[in-house]
């Protein structure tokens, strides 16, 4: 299948959110370069409109051109790039030196192109409120775990139940497989798209998802969160503020902590 190359002159400030807003109309590779950015697609997949709804309210404009078939997975290797996190978590892959000096938790995950690699302001952003609390042995549950990189620092932070869910079989897949490299036994994965099932509580809940899954499985992370229970969640952007927190006002829960990185938002809730 041919790919289209969607080339985008762009400033750092805006990289994480178009590569957010871009994945979510069916692109799925990318590389950053400086002040610009390659997306790539199908070409069957290619929504001008759609493209163009995105790109029009910053003013940008882009060029596109047909290419030969990409290995995706090599592309992302040759950008993946290590990440700390202040000084507290550190995240890398298999290939890259050992962090000196080393973070309070090193976690080695495979860069493959599920979405949380530390690298967006969401994922980074949902391991400083992590920092702050007191997850030693505590109940985690991941909601929609990507790479499973908060569900491995719960456990590597003392967790004595770390349960993870997403709804990709591509993404479980990867997260078994980083589990396995940074030696984790207490996490367990499995693929859903919905909290039905689940009639375990949990004293923490992670959920660094779109917005729009956020408002629509506001109630259900409510009924698993145990009493005086922290929700943390992501994937939100600054514009979106209002309607989240009235959703988890509806439902019994008060905002305490708020991280702002590029455009976009952690939230910290807890039960009233």
């Amino acid at each position: 299948m041919s790919h289209i190359a969607i080339t985008i002159q762009v400033n750092d400030t805006l990289t994480d959110l178009l590569i957010a807003q871009l994945s979510e109309i069916g692109f799925e590779g990318f590389e950053e370069q400086e002040q610009k950015l390659i997306a790539y697609i199908p070409a069957d997949d290619l929504q001008e409109e759609a493209l163009n709804d995105i790109l029009a309210p910053h003013g940008i404009t882009y060029t596109k051109e047909i290419i030969q078939p990409v290995n995706w997975n090599a592309v992302w290797e040759s950008n993946f790039q290590p990440v700390l996190v202040d000084d507290f978590c550190g995240i890398r892959a298999e290939f890259h030196d050992a962090f000196n000096p080393k973070p309070d938790y090193e976690i080695v995950i495979t860069p493959k192109m599920a979405f949380g690699t530390g690298h967006h302001a969401t994922t980074s952003s949902m391991i400083r409120l992590m920092e702050t609390l007191p997850v030693k042995g505590k109940r985690v549950f991941d909601f929609g775990t990507g790479t499973g990189i908060l569900a491995i620092l719960a456990e590597m932070m003392g967790a004595s139940v770390i349960d993870a869910i997403d709804y990709d079989e591509w993404a479980v897949n990867n997260t078994r497989e980083n589990i396995e490299a940074n030696g984790m036994t207490k996490t367990k994965v499995w693929q859903a798209d919905t909290l039905t099932d689940i009639s375990s509580t949990y004293d923490i809940i992670l959920a660094n998802i779109n917005c729009n899954i956020l408002l629509q499985f506001m109630g259900e992370m409510k009924r698993i969160l145990a009493e005086n229970g922290q929700l943390l969640l992501s994937g939100i952007l600054t514009t979106d503020e209002p309607q989240i927190t009235e959703a988890a006002a509806a439902v019994g829960l008060q905002l305490t902590h708020k991280i702002e990185k590029d455009n976009w938002l952690a939230l910290q809730f807890e039960t009233k």
